[in-house]
């Protein structure tokens, strides 16, 4: 029976970056994202214009997709210490990002039939208010976008040069809702002006059909990044390639198998299985790669060679 305390083998699962600052930055974005929407909304059916309706929609889907970021954060917060979560709460901002790619595709596909309906059947549009409540959208856009940049910026700095080339995927995909949204307040300004200077009435829906396939595209690439963490894909070949070069360097170490996972931004889960015919114990193998700091729970398997008979694979081959 065990008389001492256990507290120095047991795992920290709290494997979550600081996500504070793109909490705050995204509730910040929501408030704005809201009294635009409503404002381009309302001048979109008074005015008559589908640029402007459809810039203030996707303004609308995005205050639910952003309210779904920071239901992330919040999740995450107050759940990184629940023994449930085997390996912590760090994907729920993959979750998020995710869910918010879903709205995004949703918006596009809204916007692209309204598009072509109003392609079919022009409006009469009122080009001086529209653009005017246009221009204010991409202001409040253009605000919101430093802000979440910065929050990432910032994000990425302040956990040093190990941690930059990882993502928070709920705040990227915060950012990429704002960047859309920018994206459709110049496509209706330039459809108004060129409404109101050059009669090219038609031009207020095709923009919107242009933004709707280029929204579908950050759509599609925002979901194959946050479902390759959601579904445990290797994060890149680099994290493995340091393990191995560390562990293999060592005596005559050899990796048996190798499998590495993101459990949150910039964060990684390893198991490692190695034959040596100089076993020693778990925490040595540890130190080997504890210059790696982007690992945030490491499990080792030591086994143990005895004689000539085991014949160690070659460099470079290990699974």
């Amino acid at each position: 029976m065990h008389i001492h305390t256990l507290e120095r083998w047991r795992h920290d699962h709290d494997f979550n970056l600081d996500t504070s600052e793109g909490e705050r930055r995204t509730r910040l974005v929501v408030l704005l994202t809201a009294v635009t929407m409503v404002v381009e909304v309302v001048a979109g059916y008074l005015f008559g214009s589908m640029a402007l309706l459809a810039d203030g929609w996707h303004m609308g889907t995005h205050v639910a997709a952003l309210a779904i970021s920071l239901f992330a954060y919040r999740y995450a917060r107050r759940h990184a210490d629940n023994p449930r979560f085997s390996f912590g709460t760090g994907k729920v901002t993959a979750l998020g990002g995710f869910t918010s790619a879903v709205t995004l595709a949703m918006v596009a596909l809204l916007m692209g039939v309204e598009s072509i309906e109003r392609l079919v059947a022009p409006e009469t549009i009122r080009f001086n208010q529209a653009i005017m409540v246009a221009v204010l959208g991409l202001l409040v856009n253009l605000v919101s976008a430093w802000l979440l940049h910065g929050g990432s910026h910032a994000h990425s700095h302040h956990h040093g040069e190990h941690h930059h080339h990882h993502h928070d995927q709920n705040l990227r995909a915060a950012y990429l809702h704002v960047i859309a949204d920018a994206l459709t307040s110049v496509l209706a300004i330039v459809a108004l002006f060129a409404g109101k200077f050059f009669g090219w009435i038609w031009m207020d829906a095709m923009m919107g059909i242009v933004g709707a396939l280029l929204i579908t595209r950050w759509s599609v690439g925002l979901l194959k990044e946050t479902g390759a963490v959601l579904l445990d894909s290797v994060p890149s070949d680099e994290v493995g390639r340091q393990i191995t070069e560390a562990i293999e360097r060592d005596a005559d170490n050899r990796i048996v198998d190798l499998h590495v996972w993101q459990l949150g931004p910039g964060s990684f889960g390893v198991i490692v299985s190695l034959v040596t015919h100089q076993p020693r114990d778990p925490e040595h193998y540890k130190s080997l790669i504890s210059h790696i700091h982007s690992l945030g729970h490491v499990t080792v398997e030591v086994n143990g060679c005895a004689g000539e008979s085991c014949v160690m694979p070659p460099r470079g081959e290990a699974g």
